[in-house]
């Protein structure tokens, strides 16, 4: 993004932050909504559980994919990605509000949606904003090509509102939002587009700044598909994480901005430690993403042939082929179960165990296999890794950026 949108941003956050510093200190939440369940408007019910994971694992390769590309191009505009996120959220956009279905995806760094009259458009099944009907819609001037966040279209100013749980909807005037009119991402269905929450200057996190003191977290629960249950999305007070067991890592500011880099440090399975490191980018400072829109965690060749190493001298069971052929280390599992061991991760100055839940996903009667996912299968090995959303299954995440800090709490979600 140029200098010229920068400060145009600056300008209407600004005004927007004042005019809302006061308003929220008890902070709000949000549903999250798994592009899988019965509640979703991606909802495909011919799918049964199994094939619900073999999409969202490709759907993992094809996101590593895009941002890879997007390291390496390392260009400051904003950030879309294309429809491989995992959660939705409602929001609405306008004045009269017009409710669409959002990607909330801390990937990418725009609220962005596709609007009438639309030159070309993927097949949203839903209406599409039309800005001529809203009375708070205004364009932001600006001839740079990177002013249109990617797209052929407008980048504008308008009312957004946000359904919060309590029932009472908070709306948030002249939000930044990239307005599609010709567009070459691929979405589908009824999603409208993207609700970036990443760091970037057009995210709706750094557009609501002071007015939730720049902090954000969610709870993801495990099964959503299964349970047909909701996740929680949080914002300022709301999203503090506190009490026993929250442990702390810092966010390593680095370009893209867009990301949330963090520092991994090593994995552990029992008494085995394995070191993050051997490969081009381990062992830096911001050697890995958290991100809500991947689902498999990715790592590195060698750290995953360690750690699926670890994981084969604990696990005494019989190791047969993913007939996916998406996953390397796969078990043969009977009715009874199987007691799968604690993956910790070792964050700089936080050490977050994950449970088997979290590690470990059926991917067919029968068949358990590991949930991560190795760089080399798909793009260069140099590729900043990805700490995915079904690690981060059953914890409280907190994103604070004053303090520039993640926190992990052990949550049970379905109780927040």
């Amino acid at each position: 993004m140029n200098t010229c949108s920068l400060l145009i941003l600056f300008y209407f956050s600004l005004c927007f932050i004042i005019s809302l510093s006061h308003a929220l200190n008890n902070g709000f939440s949000v549903e999250l909504i798994h592009r899988d369940s019965s509640k979703s408007p991606l909802y495909q019910p011919t799918q049964n559980k199994y094939q619900h994971i073999v999409n969202a694992a490709r759907r993992s390769i094809n996101r590593a994919n895009h941002f890879y590309k997007t390291a390496l191009t390392n260009t400051p505009q904003s950030t879309v990605i294309p429809d491989h996120g995992e959660y939705l959220m409602t929001y609405s956009v306008g004045t009269p509000p017009f409710k669409l279905y959002g990607i909330a995806d801390t990937g990418s760094d725009i609220v962005w949606l596709q609007c009438e009259p639309c030159k070309e458009c993927y097949n949203q099944t839903t209406p599409k904003f039309k800005p001529s009907k809203s009375s708070t819609y205004k364009n932001i001037p600006c001839s740079s090509d990177l002013c249109k966040s990617g797209q052929q279209g407008n980048l504008s100013v308008d009312t957004l509102t946000l359904e919060s749980s309590t029932g009472h909807p908070i709306s948030f005037p002249k939000t930044v939002i990239g307005c599609g009119t010709d567009n070459t991402v691929s979405f589908e269905g009824a999603s409208s587009g993207i609700v970036g929450l990443g760091g970037g200057p057009a995210s709706l996190i750094t557009q609501l700044g002071s007015s939730i003191d720049a902090k954000f977290s969610y709870c993801l629960l495990p099964n959503p598909v299964e349970s047909n249950t909701t996740s929680k999305l949080n914002f300022g007070d709301t999203a503090v994480v506190s009490g026993d067991g929250v442990v702390s890592t810092p966010i390593v500011k680095k370009d893209p901005i867009v990301f949330y880099y963090l520092t991994l440090e090593a994995f552990s399975v029992g008494n085995k430690r394995i070191e993050f490191e051997g490969s081009s980018n381990g062992g830096h400072e911001g050697n890995i993403i958290i991100d809500s829109g991947t689902t498999l965690t990715v790592i590195p060749t060698d750290v995953y042939n360690n750690l699926e190493s670890a994981v084969l001298e604990l696990v005494k069971l019989k190791r047969v082929n993913d007939p996916t052929r998406l996953f390397n280390l796969c078990y043969s599992v009977t009715s009874d179960g199987y007691d799968f061991p604690i993956i910790t991760t070792h964050f700089k100055g936080a050490d977050v165990k994950l449970h088997p839940i979290s590690t470990f996903v059926d991917v067919a009667d029968g068949i358990v296999c590991l949930a991560f996912a190795t760089t080399s299968a798909f793009i260069p090995s140099d590729v900043v890794s990805i700490f995915g959303n079904l690690a981060q299954q059953n914890l409280l995440v907190g994103y604070d950026l004053q303090q520039k800090i993640v926190s992990f709490k052990p949550t049970d979600c379905s109780k927040v």
